[in-house]
């Protein structure tokens, strides 16, 4: 599977953003789908995850209440919309799609997208 990942810029604190990830490949709908993030100089950190069919999503403690996953399977994507924007989420984020449905925030997908930069202004 191929992710396309898309819709970061630049934002002021308290701000909004909606990134989208398209996927080709095999059927969309038969992958679990992810969102990470990487800010400069730190490791890459899990964002949020949400099941195959989208009744199961997880969110990193820092994102939670903010931040919102979802997903078209007609359109192969899925959405991270991004809202009350901090100037810690600074950061890259990439999408993931993995075979293995999420149980909990510890997923991690098989394969990856290349990022977006999403830069959030104090």
């Amino acid at each position: 599977v191929q992710l396309q990942a898309s819709g970061g810029g630049l934002v002021q604190a308290g701000g909004s953003l909606r990134l989208s990830c398209v996927a080709s490949g095999r059927a969309f709908s038969s992958y679990a789908m992810g969102w990470f993030r990487q800010a400069p100089g730190k490791e890459r950190e899990f964002v949020s995850t949400i099941s195959w069919g989208g009744s199961r999503t997880y969110y990193a403690d820092s994102v939670k209440g903010r931040f919102t996953i979802s997903r078209d399977n007609a359109k192969n994507t899925v959405y991270l919309q991004m809202n009350r924007l901090r100037p810690e989420d600074t950061a890259v984020y990439y999408c993931a799609a993995g075979s293995r449905n999420p149980t909990s925030v510890n997923w991690r997908g098989d394969y990856w997208g290349q990022g977006t930069l999403v830069t959030v202004s104090s």
